[in-house]
């Protein structure tokens, strides 16, 4: 028999049931409860770790949008009053930068105005807004769905969180009916051989990386609204931006791949000058190269531009070269 608590003490929360507990639909899946009442974040923690997930709690709205940026989680359940900013310019900000913005946002509200309803789904764009006091039975069942809906679609690379299957095809659909965008195709040449002599695991540390790498770039330049995302399979990355912003970003890009790589190699390689280097092969392509009748004509454009370059990064991985290869 289920047994059942009564937490009258935090009026955010109803009941809690301890017993006969489903497994979420993804056990590792990462919550980030930004939430700054102490008794209601140890609730939620405690609740939410019983129940399989990976639980960080962040009590300020800057501390949830550092965390956010180093290591997106899989859903953020946000309460809205926060000591220093808004859980509303938590969700806003999220939403405005390209590793976060589609990650699952759940807000929790005391406020039941619909002004604020409105700001919560139009501004933050929030998956699901759940009002104070809620059923916290109810939450879970929000917050499995939310993540298992979006594991069982695909959207997210699984490594990176980056958007992947459909969401990239959908961007790349655009493409073939608009004007004024670049598309940059990037691959790790090496990986594979890296991979090899490191096992998986590393590989996927470079992975994230990478991917970290890259959206940090992309933010710095001041592009918040380019796209970035990944291909299901291989160490294959996108992005869409304007024209004249890719030039920085694979400038960029590729100085600080290649200042910082070299932490992911065994120190014994490095210093016998045998590490199977990885170096970033890039090719841009934009609407002058087509027309295009589908994304895979766009794609096989680009992917036959970067086969040459990727060539000549193969034969330096087994001579290395200080310098990435990009193809523009």
């Amino acid at each position: 028999m289920a047994r059942l608590y009564e937490c009258n003490h935090v009026p955010a929360l109803r009941t809690i049931t301890l017993l006969h507990m489903e497994a979420p639909a993804r056990p590792t899946a990462t919550i980030l409860v930004v939430e700054d009442d102490a008794d209601i974040a140890r609730l939620l923690r405690t609740y939410l770790t019983s129940r399989g997930f990976s639980v960080q709690v962040a009590t300020r709205g800057q501390e949830a949008l550092e965390f956010c940026q180093a290591t997106p989680p899989d859903l953020v359940l946000l309460d809205v009053r926060l000591p220093d900013i808004s859980g509303y310019e938590v969700g806003m900000a999220l939403r405005a930068s390209p590793e976060t913005q589609n990650i699952p946002i759940v807000v929790l509200t005391a406020f039941s105005e619909r002004e604020h309803r409105l700001t919560a789904h139009n501004q933050v764009r929030a998956d699901y807004l759940l009002n104070k006091p809620f059923d916290i039975e109810e939450l879970y069942l929000v917050i499995r769905n939310q993540i298992d809906q979006e594991r069982r679609r695909g959207h997210y690379h699984p490594v990176t969180n980056l958007p992947t299957g459909e969401l990239v095809n959908a961007r790349l659909r655009d493409l073939l009916i608009s004007d004024g965008w670049r598309l940059a195709l990037v691959r790790i040449a090496g990986f594979e051989h890296f991979t090899q002599r490191y096992g998986v695991v590393v590989g996927e540390d470079v992975l994230k990386f990478t991917a970290l790498l890259l959206c940090d770039v992309v933010r710095h330049q001041g592009r918040n609204a380019a796209f970035v995302g990944q291909m299901v399979v291989g160490p294959y990355f996108v992005l869409v931006s304007p024209p004249t912003v890719i030039p920085a970003v694979i400038a960029d890009l590729t100085r600080r791949f290649d200042a910082d790589i070299r932490l992911h190699y065994g120190y014994r390689d490095l210093r016998a000058g045998r590490a199977p280097q990885m170096l970033l092969a890039i090719a841009t392509i934009g609407p002058e190269d087509g027309p295009f009748s589908d994304i895979r004509e766009l794609t096989e454009a680009a992917e036959r531009r970067l086969v040459v370059t990727s060539a000549g990064d193969q034969s330096a991985s087994s001579n290395p070269q200080p310098r990435n290869a990009s193809n523009q």
